[in-house]
């Protein structure tokens, strides 16, 4: 499984975003983690 880090900045809608795009990327078999230095993939939501 690939491991992905989501970091949001701006607005409260950008934390709806990303909680939206966390959902979608769990169905799709993502695991997560916090530290961006342990991901595969970082996703910065601006």
């Amino acid at each position: 499984m690939e491991k992905v880090a989501l970091i949001s900045f701006g607005c409260a809608k950008n934390l709806v975003d990303s909680e939206v795009m966390l959902g979608y990327l769990e169905k799709a078999g993502y695991t997560f983690v916090t530290d961006p230095g342990e991901a595969d993939i970082v996703i910065f939501n601006t």
